[in-house]
């Protein structure tokens, strides 16, 4: 059906693959939702071909059985700490004898934006418009239609590493899944938790993930900066694991059935029998304890997202607040830890501007596969897919990779 529409988010720890029909008032009815186990990817990294074909057929078989029709392709997140983004600006003069910028003007001046520096070994994922400017008047958001001699654009850059691009692309192809397009994924992230007038007065995204986080931040509806930061909530486990001298597992259990970010709100009364958990532990440790050890850790991947703020001038400065998702985003209290440190407005994020009734993708973890539909929503139109305005960069070289490597 070509109103359906495939998220697919490629997690350290669990694949999610979200899928929505398109319906006739352009609103995302979220019809399926699946998730299965991780294999072959760390910190968004391909580590195993092998493994990582597996884990994404599984995680797309799943989601077929659940909607009953065949899944061949879909909007495929990217992350990592391989992705970067810098500033860039375009200058062109516009092509018609009477002024009138057209399309191809705009597209044009995209081109140009993209003629930056890029790294060795890179390449653009995506070029996001900040604002354009016509014949020196600045701040203009869309200048089709609009009269003028020269225009300029300022733009985000986003570029990923060529190899884990590749890589990434072999995987989908061997698992028999064509990529609509390539997304980083805290773009569709934001896409999944932000309404517009969050974006216009300022606001961040953090995105706890298993082994990454990723952040970006919106002013006057703009992207100002998106990074990947090289810590998630897998490292909280490993703190507890050490301060309490247990296994991973173990330390897993006891954070998500126990875990608190607030430990003045525990009274040291209140114990953990390790015996109930595991047979080969005797221990009976405080929860106060394992509270003070995740709060250390939060408020550290705090302080790094913070002084990526402090670097753009936006650290206390975001009237609009920062929005917690992603799997790690379910501690309690975490919220209120991101007051303290950020001091600005914090809340949990979750999936907006959608219909849907399976109650597993009211969840922060699904925000991304949920955030990849909704990014190609704006590439559906009827009869097809098509690229999405003032965004591109990666589809057609995806493509073309994806058929050299098909049989």
């Amino acid at each position: 059906m070509s109103n359906v529409i495939a998220g697919l988010d490629l997690g350290s720890e669990l694949i999610r693959v979200a899928v929505g029909q398109v319906q006739p008032d352009n609103q995302i009815h979220i019809i399926g939702a699946a998730e299965g186990p991780s294999e072959g990817i760390s910190k968004g990294v391909i580590t195993s071909i092998e493994d990582t074909v597996s884990s994404i057929s599984g995680a797309m078989e799943r989601a077929e059985r659940m909607v009953g029709l065949p899944l061949d392709s879909a909007f495929v997140g990217i992350s990592g700490t391989h992705i970067i983004s810098q500033d860039s600006h375009g200058v062109i003069a516009v092509a018609r004898a009477d002024g009138e910028i057209r399309e191809d003007d705009v597209e044009r001046a995209l081109e140009a934006a993209q003629t930056v520096a890029t790294p060795p070994n890179y390449e653009i994922l995506h070029v996001v418009p900040r604002s354009f400017i016509v014949d020196n008047q600045r701040g203009i958001k869309d200048p089709i239609g609009m009269t003028g001699i020269r225009l300029e654009v300022d733009a985000q850059i986003i570029e990923g590493l060529s190899s884990q691009i590749k890589n990434l692309t072999k995987c989908l192809a061997r698992a028999g899944v064509t990529i609509d397009d390539l997304v980083f994924t805290v773009l569709a992230t934001s896409e999944a938790v932000l309404v517009r007038r969050q974006k216009e007065l300022g606001v961040g995204v953090i995105n706890l993930g298993d082994t990454t986080v990723g952040m970006t931040v919106f002013e006057e509806g703009d992207i100002l900066t998106a990074k990947v930061l090289p810590i998630g909530s897998r490292h909280i486990t490993s703190d507890i694991a050490i301060g309490l001298r247990i296994s991973l597992d173990l330390a897993e259990t006891i954070k998500l059935n126990y875990g608190s970010t607030l430990p003045g709100e525990i009274s040291k009364s209140e114990e953990i029998n390790l015996k109930e958990l595991s047979e080969t532990e005797e221990a009976v440790v405080s929860k106060k304890h394992v509270a003070e050890i995740i709060y250390a850790r939060v408020e550290e991947i705090f302080k790094m997202v913070d002084a990526e703020l402090k670097a753009i001038g936006r650290s206390g400065k975001l009237p609009a607040g920062i929005i917690l998702t992603g799997a790690g985003a379910k501690l309690p209290g975490l919220a209120e830890v991101a007051k303290k440190t950020f001091k600005l407005p914090a809340s949990i994020g979750y999936p907006q501007s959608i219909v849907c009734t399976i109650d597993k993708v009211n969840d922060p973890a699904f925000t991304t596969a949920v955030g990849l539909v909704l990014w190609g929503r704006h590439f559906y139109k009827k009869g097809g897919l098509a690229r999405l305005p003032g965004v591109g960069g990666m589809g057609k070289r995806v493509r073309k990779w994806f058929k050299s490597l098909l049989p």
